[in-house]
């Protein structure tokens, strides 16, 4: 009886570590085939952990991409050669050491070989590096793993849940730069420079002169156009799957439902919010998901 005892209790501790292989749709497979050296270790943002999971494989052997995409980088970080894929989602796969096979901008399917693994990771074997960011934040890819996952629990545990992330799918890319000048604070973390709080900087900022033209990255429809305390006059068009926002100009020019082309001019670079000076601040949103304008022109 307590052998019985025993076994339904580890069954029922399997079965609540199972962790959800298809959350909203986000599926991926693994880029090499190997077995599970070390796994994710969720110790939020800032602490140190170990942000990826460890799969052994072999020298020489191709890495293959988890699910569709467009190559967000290929070349070395830190020393090491590396490959990261945008979903298209608001989220990517890293992968590293891996000799590239492709380049920036290159679509992939699920499976489509990205590169070869080289050594320098692990110390006794061989092994893959895999990661799943925003660019932010870090999960589990195992968490989203197309065969089940199971994890032994103690008594009374549950199973921390993944991120909700949509289905993959292959980023849009190509149509105008809305400003010509230089980039003068990318997306991603950073010490704004009036408020001095450290968030999320969520968009792009393109230096240029007050004045100078903003064009619509694609065509599209205006569907909102007003004033906001921190991003001053600003403009949304929709383009389908994707909607931009600029912002900080210094009045409205168009009209809420007008539909523009490609390079029609929508506003002029303004100084107008929360602003330091003349430039336009760039945001974009792709299926819903804030993302980094500038995968759109690449």
């Amino acid at each position: 009886m307590r052998v019985a005892v025993s076994l339904l209790f580890a069954l029922s501790t399997l079965l609540l570590g199972v962790w959800p292989a298809h959350a909203d749709g986000f599926t991926l497979a693994r880029p090499v085939d190997g077995s599970v050296l070390r796994g994710f270790d969720d110790v939020g943002r800032f602490a140190a952990g170990h942000r990826g999971v460890d799969l052994a494989g072999e020298t020489g052997r191709a890495v293959r991409a988890a699910a569709e995409g467009r190559v967000h980088f290929a070349g070395v970080v830190a020393g090491r050669p590396t490959v990261s894929i945008d979903h298209g989602n608001g989220w990517r796969t890293t992968y590293q050491p891996v000799r590239a096979g492709v380049s920036e901008g290159d679509a992939v399917a699920a499976g489509d070989p990205i590169g070869t693994l080289v050594a320098g990771h692990c110390v006794a074997t061989a092994c893959l590096h895999w990661g799943l960011t925003d660019g932010t934040s870090y999960a589990d890819p195992l968490a989203y793993a197309a065969e089940p996952v199971v994890r032994l629990l103690p008594r009374g545990a549950t199973p921390p849940s993944p991120p909700r992330i949509n289905e993959a799918s292959v980023p849009l890319a190509g149509g105008v730069l809305p400003v010509a000048g230089a980039i003068s604070s990318r997306f991603g973390m950073r010490r704004h420079p009036i408020t001095g709080v450290t968030k999320l900087h969520d968009g792009v900022d393109i230096a240029a002169p007050c004045g100078t033209p903003i064009r619509a990255w694609q065509a599209g429809r205006i569907v909102n156009a007003g004033y906001s305390a921190a991003y001053g006059f600003r403009v949304f068009v929709d383009h389908g799957r994707v909607t931009t926002a600029h912002t900080h100009m210094p009045r409205i020019t168009v009209e809420v439902g007008a539909d523009v082309a490609a390079g029609d001019v929508i506003g002029r670079v303004g100084n107008t919010g929360l602003s330091t000076g003349c430039h336009l601040h760039w945001m974009a949103w792709q299926d819903g998901s804030l993302i980094d304008p500038l995968i759109l022109t690449r």
